[in-house]
């Protein structure tokens, strides 16, 4: 229902809050990556909230602006549907994932802390990455940025809500569910959501996933081997190398560091002065950091960014 037909008395607003860890950083979670400018999020620096539009199983859309007070997450959430108990776990359960509340980083920070150029890190409280409330959102914004630059995958993401996401109290949508997407068809999702030759991958994805052959939460929780877990993301169609070790560190792995054009270059003007080196001369540098070796590479690559508030 469009949301000029909405009397206010059928909109319910609610508020509640969820403890952080002492580790945690609001905005630098927030801005640890580009997934903060794509729907259904968005952040206002105006008023210094982060907005979630979420879908919960029972197909309640909640419109959630988060603020952070008192080392807490402040939630303010509308709906057109009443609160409930179980609705209430849910979306907290959704929220706690999107910051990875749950992640423990003592162990990463302490071995920051025994090197001075990285003990920026722990000060700051950086490292924690933000995620999409679902892994299969995850994997669908991660095919969205292959082979293209972030303009465009911005273009897809916000086409993919607003063509099969579900509508909030005030017109915007949530991501869509995989059963959405796998009652399209390959010809809407060129031309309507401008995916190009990702189509049929993004199709088939949602297909597996709304069936039941492919578990995407489950690789969050995996007990796998990182490698045996890297094999069975890239036996996804669409997804390569670059897409599972980018999704690995979304799920708590770091052991690749995820190379693409923008960090290959990053490294040659950080260390080389602009020089090109080889994959294998970037992997060497930080093979000394183990499974923890792709979080120094990316937060060294965006040591920049942790200067301002608001960097991207």
């Amino acid at each position: 229902m469009p949301h000029s037909e909405l009397r206010k008395s059928n909109i319910e607003s609610v508020r509640f809050s969820i403890r952080t860890p002492p580790d945690f950083d609001f905005w630098k979670t927030i801005y640890s990556h580009g997934w903060c400018s794509l729907a259904p999020f968005t952040v206002d620096t105006r008023r210094e909230t982060f907005r979630a539009v979420l879908a919960l199983s029972d197909q309640t859309v909640y419109d959630c602006r988060i603020s952070y007070r008192h080392r807490s997450l402040a939630i303010e959430a509308h709906s057109a549907s009443r609160m409930t108990a179980s609705r209430r776990i849910e979306l907290r359960t959704m929220i706690e994932q999107i910051f990875r509340l749950e992640e423990n980083l003592r162990e990463f920070y302490r071995r920051a802390r025994t090197y001075p150029e990285y003990r920026w890190i722990a000060r700051m409280r950086a490292g924690r990455m933000l995620r999409a409330s679902t892994a299969f959102e995850d994997i669908i914004m991660m095919i969205c940025t292959t082979n293209c630059n972030w303009s465009l995958t911005t273009i897809m993401v916000e086409n993919l809500c607003n063509e099969f996401g579900l509508p909030a109290t005030n017109g915007v949508r949530s991501f869509p569910s995989p059963e959405s997407i796998a009652g399209s068809t390959e010809r809407v999702l060129r031309q309507k959501i401008r995916a190009g030759y990702r189509a049929p991958y993004l199709l088939a994805f949602a297909e597996q996933v709304a069936s039941k052959k492919i578990d995407p939460e489950g690789f969050r929780t995996s007990p796998l081997a990182t490698p045996d877990l890297l094999n069975s993301m890239t036996a996804i169609k669409g997804i390569g190398p670059y897409a599972a070790e980018n999704l690995l560190r979304l799920f708590g792995r770091y052991d690749y560091l995820a190379l693409d054009s923008w960090v290959r270059a990053k490294y040659s003007e950080l260390h080389h002065r602009g020089r090109k080196v080889s994959d294998r001369t970037i992997q060497r540098r930080y093979a000394r950091f183990g499974k923890w070796r792709g979080l120094f590479f990316w937060l060294e690559m965006t040591r920049d960014w942790y200067d301002e508030k608001f960097p991207l």
